[in-house]
């Protein structure tokens, strides 16, 4: 079942990314980054289908990723990969192109990509391109895998802006990548909806009872030393919902007064009092 639920999920995935790029990116010529984006200017070039050019460069990606990171990638990534090509293809004839606006395609070619490829991610698959380019360069290079996919992106956007001979559209596509890169980690690690303090007070016991007895949230006492005065201090940690944030500063405040606070946001909270870990 959970296996099931895995392929079900990457599947909608692939389906939104698709639809990104069938109706918003690549009839407006925004080559935002990745595979997709070398695809759609070889189809621009050439006349190439978008779908089939992306799973021609997603070859040998995987068959150097193989011979550098060994047999890694698993059924889900293989699957996502071909998946995705195939559904660029398949619905490319029959999709209307709603707009032709290059700001409105960046802005919901991405959001819709960034959706599907969130959930590709979140259900522990890929879909080959500059993710798998990226591993691969660290292994020669050593060099972090964020910098490396910025790299790969970057040289596929001023590709694009040197074959269309348009800058705009060079622009368009950071948009796009930007947005993409939002919404996969929002679907990743959900919308903030709890916050974090971290508490240094004289009176650390009296505020962790209050919090313990006005809210019904644990506190977690921290080993810490001020590099200033070399002194041995607990942090409170104490995490709360969005609704309990004020209450908590209020509750701190007047036990201590000079107590300092850092307030921090929380994406996701796994335990006791929020959300339960469910395997997919």
């Amino acid at each position: 079942m959970a296996i099931f639920s895995e392929f079900l999920g990457v599947t909608l995935g692939v389906v939104l990314t698709a639809l990104g790029l069938d109706l918003f990116l690549v009839p407006n010529k925004i080559a935002a980054g990745g595979v997709s984006g070398l695809a759609t200017v070889f189809h621009y070039l050439t006349g190439a289908p978008v779908g089939m050019t992306m799973l021609a460069l997603n070859v040998p990606l995987f068959a150097m990723g193989i011979y550098r990171l060994g047999l890694k990638f698993g059924f889900r990534s293989l699957y996502g990969t071909i998946s995705l090509s195939l559904v660029v293809d398949a619905l490319a004839p029959y999709l209307p192109v709603p707009t032709h606006d290059p700001l409105l395609a960046s802005i919901f070619g991405g959001v819709l990509t960034g959706l599907g490829l969130g959930l590709v991610f979140r259900y522990r698959g890929t879909t080959g391109g500059t993710d798998l380019a990226a591993a691969v360069l660290r292994t020669y290079t050593g060099a972090n895998v964020g910098q490396l996919l910025f790299l790969v992106d970057g040289i596929v956007v001023l590709i694009a802006g040197f074959t269309f001979n348009s800058w705009e559209l060079a622009m368009y596509a950071l948009i796009t990548i930007f947005v993409t890169a939002w919404l996969i980690d929002l679907v990743q690690e959900g919308i903030s909806y709890t916050k974090a303090f971290f508490i240094i007070s004289q009176k650390k016991d009296e505020i962790a009872a209050a919090v313990l007895r006005e809210l019904n949230r644990g506190a977690t006492a921290l080993k810490g030393r001020g590099m200033y005065t070399g002194m041995e201090r607990d942090v409170l940690l104490v995490v709360v919902n969005r609704s309990e944030v004020t209450r908590l500063k209020d509750l701190i405040y007047k036990v201590d007064r000079e107590a300092f606070v850092i307030l921090a946001d929380v994406h996701e909270v796994l335990g006791e009092g929020f959300k339960q870990w469910r395997e997919s």
